[in-house]
């Protein structure tokens, strides 16, 4: 990828990121395979900010919603561009949780819920850099003991590897001294089209799940493992984003659109294997996505609140519906469901998980 390719796209510096919060340098560190692929993350709330890829006819794009400076992430860090999220990712109700005969109180920051870890959430935190190159970079963060309302002193580790087949790995790993609950997932605002463009509503999604957890108005899970079939729901066939999007349905009236918990056919895999958990291609610039994952679930977000106020790197507004997420994850309000998979983590044992974005075209 030449030098004025990068500064046609507006990419952003180092030296726009370079301050402090809280008493803690931020930086933008590159990560870059030899194919020209390049990823950029900043420490600030563990984020990328930037992934360029090549569509179909070799024209290379960024194709993550975001800012140029770190100073917007900051003022602008309650939507989350980019960001790991935790220590739960999601929403919990009630925004309290019982655990091992104990109450915890939590911060209420959506509605009555608890959304992404609150305002002390990993999303707006300055994270360690333990080491960077080329092709990695791996972030430390220690959430104090009761922080939040969370037990324990957690310490998540979180790798992201750039490979030469265009994957992004990203390695999650967290243990706790006292029996605490855990759900880390990656924020990232997708848009195959290039960021800036309006619209995700064309591409073409199919997700590997049979079953979603519905929710309440509240935007919790009800309890319910249900069938996607027959559904909006129903992408277990590649079919475009906004082909039911706007049906008659109470879950998406809840979620203004998709913004649910898809339950990953997983099989016989073992915990620690990757499965896949969704492919997604856009047919303008022929630029695909698959997400493969140890997680037993994924969120997938159609940016139903976005709504224009944030300017992204290229000066267009971020409105509606122009970026999704496909977060794995485990499941939404896993504390107050015993069927759902467990989220406890207890002290001498480590939260291990996997994400690979894998990144590619359909060439013209």
């Amino acid at each position: 990828m030449s030098k004025n390719l990068v500064n046609d796209l507006k990419i952003p510096r180092k030296q726009d990121f370079l301050m402090q919060k809280g008493g803690k340098d931020i930086s933008l560190y590159a990560l870059q395979n030899d194919k020209g692929m390049q990823v950029l993350i900043t420490n600030y709330g563990g984020r990328i900010v930037s992934i360029l890829t090549p569509d179909k006819n070799g024209k290379w794009d960024d194709i993550v919603l975001g800012f140029l400076t770190a100073k917007e992430y900051i003022e602008k860090d309650n939507y989350c561009y980019g960001a790991l999220i935790g220590p739960f990712a999601n929403r919990i109700a009630n925004a309290s949780f019982d655990l091992n005969g104990k109450h915890y109180a939590l911060e209420a920051n959506n509605g009555t819920n608890h959304l992404h870890g609150g305002q002390k959430g990993f999303h707006k935190v300055v994270w360690d850099v333990v080491s960077h190159d080329d092709k990695h970079i791996e972030l430390s963060y220690l959430l104090p003991h009761m922080s939040s309302g969370y037990p324990g002193n957690i310490r998540v580790n979180v790798t992201y590897t750039l490979h030469e087949n265009h994957e992004l790995e990203i390695a999650y790993n967290a243990t706790t001294d006292a029996t605490t609950i855990i759900n880390l997932t990656s924020h990232p605002y997708f848009n195959l089209d290039g960021e800036g463009d309006p619209t995700v509503l064309n591409h073409v999604l199919k997700i590997n799940a049979k079953n979603f957890t519905p929710m309440t108005s509240e935007n919790v899970p009800d309890g319910e493992i249900s069938p996607v079939e027959g559904t909006p729901f129903d992408f277990r066939e590649f079919k475009k984003v906004g082909d039911e999007i706007e049906t008659e349905n109470d879950q998406l009236r809840y979620g203004l659109g998709y913004d649910h918990n898809f339950v990953i056919n997983r099989g016989n895999a073992k915990e620690d294997e990757l499965v896949m958990a969704a492919s997604i291609y856009s047919p303008v610039s022929g630029r695909t996505l698959d997400v493969l994952t140890t997680e037993p679930a994924v969120q997938f977000y159609t940016g139903n609140t976005l709504d224009g106020v944030c300017l992204g790197k290229k000066g267009k507004p971020n409105v509606r519906r122009s970026g999704f997420c496909l977060e794995t994850q485990h499941f939404p309000d896993s504390p107050h469901h015993d069927h759902f998979p467990s989220v406890v983590l207890q002290p001498g044992h480590s939260f291990k998980s996997v994400t690979i974005y894998r990144f590619g075209s359909v060439h013209a």
